[in-house]
Formats: C-alpha cells, structure tokens, sequence
C-alpha cells in the first residue's frame, strides 16, 4: 500500500483555491497531464460528478466521492489503466495567515495485473512529483 501526502500554502483565499484544484482542466499543469476534464456523462461539478484524465502511461476515471467546498473534497479512482486499487484522495483547504494550506492526501495499490510492487515503487515517486505541480500551477495561476 501506498500513502502520498503533499501539502503546499498558496497566497489565495481558500474559495479561489479550492475552485482551482477542484477544477479537472488545471490537472494539466502536471507534467505527465496530457488531458483532463469532467467526463461527458457526468454529472454537474460537485458530489457524484466524474473526471477523466490522460497522463503518460497512464488513463484515469476518478468520481468526486465528498464534496464541501471550500474546506474539503475526496475523490476515489474508479477506473484507470494500469490497474489501480484506489482507497480514495482528499485535498483538505485550511486558511492561514499566509493564505491557504493545501494537504494532498492519496493511498493506493496495484494489483499484480496492474503492475504490483513494481508500479507502487514507480508511482510512489512520480505522483508526489505530479501533485506537487498541480499545486504550484495553483499557485502560479492564483497569486498574481
């Protein structure tokens, strides 16, 4: 099992930021994020509704599982390839002094058909690398 945890602040509003991130398009500010958005039989952004992505190597469906803006949302992958046992993803929205604390939190396997022990150590180190762009695409696109 894999846990991921990665926590950034942004000097934005917690609204702005949770916006942001909850938005699948801005996924792409990831380096491996070939494309992402909100899949087309989904329904509106919010608790129940579906992102799409494509990175490198990698396809994903993940369904927004809860959902409290600006404090809060989860989402749990429940289609990708390589295979991935998803027990879900929170990104957490804290206010401080300096704007918004964003932790990123993730865990995970891969079945043996999707990879196993081999995938996990690979995915272990891309993905904090990738979560982490997001963030500073957040960033980036917020603290102007």
């Amino acid at each position: 099992m894999v846990t991921l945890h990665v926590e950034k602040t942004i000097a934005a509003p917690p609204d702005k930021v949770f916006a942001w991130l909850a938005d699948p398009v801005n996924l792409k500010s990831a380096p491996l994020i070939v494309t992402a958005d909100w899949a087309k039989d989904s329904p509106p952004p919010g608790l129940g509704a579906v992102r799409t992505g494509f990175a490198i190597g990698l396809w994903f469906r993940e369904k927004i599982v809860a959902y409290d803006p600006p404090h809060s949302y989860t989402y749990l992958i429940v289609g990708s390839v390589p295979a991935f046992d998803h027990e879900g993803g929170t990104l957490t929205f804290t206010p401080d002094s300096d704007g918004t604390r964003v932790d990123w939190a993730s865990t995970y396997t891969h079945p043996v058909r999707g990879g196993g022990k081999a995938m996990e150590a690979l995915s272990a180190k891309l993905l904090p690398w990738n979560f982490r762009a997001v963030l500073d695409g957040c960033a980036k696109a917020l603290e102007r």
